[in-house]
């Protein structure tokens, strides 16, 4: 038990205690918490929508992947790669990024998207936010069949042999940056001709067989090679 005297002496201490400074929170309780590994943002190709992705965003899960974790990002395939997809892409991932705190993204592109993908990547700031960068499919030097739709939308012409958008993606390095680069390619492809349009130099191209075009979408071999490479 304290003396009066004790009591008197201890009094100041208590009083610097109670007006010292709370300790600053160690960090931002309103930011989300860094994610274990990247979200992955899967991009659809021409003509098609977010349904496509079922088949890989159920393997996905069975590897451990939260649906918080996946996204499917929808878009209007009839407009121009570089002058509006591109950058609508680049929002889109910027939003997956405020959303789970993850620094980078992975992004899995079928057909057409690959184009887009690659052009956020390579010239629309993406090098900076994508760690992993997986084609299906992807038409990355060109298809002639889509010379058959070119006089009228953008994106086939886009997707033509020789366009705008096929030289600018193949000139100098096809795979710049820190990005983590795989093609995956079918020597049946309908749709991409001829089917060696698809690999790119510096990535790692795998070929997956004689498969429809949509049929990479849905082959639990191609999905293992593209969990193994997201891994990776």
């Amino acid at each position: 038990m304290l003396t009066p005297r004790q009591r008197f002496l201890a009094l100041p201490t208590l009083c610097l205690a109670l007006l010292a400074p709370f300790p600053a929170q160690a960090a931002d309780r309103s930011a989300p918490p860094a994610p274990a590994r990247n979200p992955v943002v899967l991009v659809h190709g021409y003509n098609a929508d977010p349904g496509v992705w079922g088949s890989l965003r159920e393997d996905l899960r069975a590897d451990g992947y939260a649906d918080a974790e996946l996204y499917s990002w929808g878009y209007d395939t009839h407009r121009s790669v570089n002058e509006v997809l591109a950058g609508r892409l680049g929002a889109y991932v910027e939003q997956v990024r405020r959303e789970t705190g993850a620094a980078r993204v992975d992004i899995v592109a079928h057909s057409f998207g690959s184009l887009v993908s690659r052009w956020y990547v390579t010239h629309g700031g993406g090098g900076a936010t994508v760690d992993h960068l997986v084609s299906l499919a992807g038409p990355n030097h060109g298809t002639s069949i889509a010379w058959g739709c070119a006089l009228w939308d953008q994106a086939c012409r886009d997707m033509t042999p020789g366009s705008y958008v096929v030289r600018n993606l193949a000139a100098g390095d096809e795979t710049p940056g820190a990005v983590a680069y795989a093609t995956f390619w079918s020597n049946c492809d309908e749709v991409v001709n001829p089917d060696d349009s698809v690999p790119l130099a510096g990535a790692t191209n795998t070929p997956v067989g004689c498969l429809g075009h949509n049929d990479l979408l849905g082959d639990d071999a191609t999905s293992a090679g593209v969990r193994a490479f997201l891994r990776s």
